[in-house]
């Protein structure tokens, strides 16, 4: 019997579950389901732009107000200015610098020009003389790009976006527009030549797949302002658009593609159309001045409206893809500059610069601008104050 006992093992005690441990375990796991959750759904409302500030101006040196040492720069207040990566451009018609912000000069080229525009996308800036013959690309804080036009060509315009696909617009004799596609490397892919048609702006799609070209012309014998779209998997002899989307007889300002669509700004209406080149939004804006506007921040617009041409009554609003005001903040001050990057619009007057949020709530105010007469919002929340001669970053604690 008890080698019959030997070949038998004794029954294991399971051990019991630790009921506590087992519900606590089923509280942290249900904690972090419900902050995914919330995360997600209110991802917009969310604000990291304090720590990303922290990281990038950690050791820049700021006065208790939150402004850096004030660096000069060559040019004038009528210069053209941008924020690239962090460091301010500034272009004026007889040179092109570029700047970081503690005073260092990377780019400095001397130039001609009679008319000089700006466009920033992504980590490149784009330059040329609207009207004249000279174009440049600045990447990495060094030239990547130049074009000189030959005698009898005139630029028209241009634009580049964030995958760094470049679309320049020209004029000649023979042709009423000339839209010359180029890759990240800035080698063409493709030339539309058009005589049916007036060309007066461009916007590089961005999946680099199409273009967009704001063209001008009689369509039933009424001018007519007309968004038309062209796949860059064609050859140069199809001249014929993909689709075309009328935006009406105002005279269109600027021409923007992004995710939310494509930006039509004109005198008196803003026009968003689709990538399937259906009207999707509009805001019509008539017996109003546009006084300024911004096209730049994250699928919104903003823009200033007035009564009057002058005075210092004006109306700011923020307009949605859709063409619904977001926000609307009336004004009874005169606005030296409005800016707009990512989440942000900038309003800047005489005594003061206001940050505000898209919805027009005040995100942060600094008193005391030290005579600046321009302000660059910043997509992370800091901006660039510009005076006569000198610039400086101003951080938001």
């Amino acid at each position: 019997m008890d080698e019959i006992n030997r070949g038998r093992t004794a029954p294991s005690h399971k051990k019991r579950p630790n009921l506590f441990l087992r519900f606590l375990t089923f509280l942290v796991t249900l904690a972090l389901v419900v902050g995914a959750v919330v995360l997600v759904v209110n991802y917009d409302k969310l604000n990291f732009d304090s720590i990303k500030r922290w990281f990038a101006y950690r050791n820049l040196s700021r006065s208790e107000s939150g402004q850096s040492q004030s660096f000069t720069f060559e040019g004038s207040i009528t210069s053209s200015f941008a924020v690239l990566d962090g460091d301010l451009l500034v272009c004026s018609p007889s040179s092109i610098r570029l700047y970081s912000g503690n005073a260092q000069l990377y780019v400095n080229q001397t130039v001609s020009m009679q008319s000089p525009a700006v466009r920033v996308a992504g980590n490149a800036a784009l330059v040329y003389d609207v009207g004249g013959q000279s174009l440049f690309v600045y990447r990495d804080r060094a030239e990547a790009f130049s074009l000189v036009l030959e005698e009898g060509q005139q630029l028209i315009a241009a634009d580049l976006n964030e995958a760094g696909w470049l679309a320049v617009v020209t004029q000649e004799s023979g042709y009423k527009g000339i839209v010359t596609v180029y890759d990240s490397s800035f080698s063409p892919q493709i030339r539309f030549r058009l005589s049916s048609r007036f060309v007066m702006d461009a916007a590089i799609a961005p999946d680099s797949q199409s273009v967009a070209l704001l063209t001008v012309g009689l369509d039933e014998d009424a001018f007519q302002s007309r968004v038309d779209r062209y796949g860059l998997d064609r050859t140069e002899a199809e001249t014929e658009p993909d689709w075309v989307c009328p935006v009406g007889s105002d005279v269109i300002l600027s021409l923007r593609w992004n995710s939310s669509g494509i930006w039509a700004l004109g005198e008196h209406t803003l026009s968003i159309v689709s990538a399937e080149g259906q009207l999707s939004g509009s805001c019509d804006y008539t017996g109003l001045y546009l006084k300024g506007f911004s096209l730049d921040g994250d699928g919104t617009a903003a823009l200033l409206l007035g009564k009057y041409r002058a005075g210092t009554s004006a109306e700011l609003r923020v307009v949605s893809a859709d063409g619904t005001m977001r926000g609307s903040l009336a004004m009874e001050e005169q606005v030296l500059s409005l800016s707009a990057a990512g989440r942000y619009v900038a309003l800047l007057t005489a005594d003061r610069l206001d940050i505000y949020d898209q919805d027009l709530s005040l995100y942060n105010t600094l008193a005391g601008t030290q005579g600046a007469q321009k302000a660059l919002q910043r997509a992370d929340g800091s901006a660039m104050l510009i005076d006569s001669t000198s610039a400086r970053i101003y951080v938001p604690q």
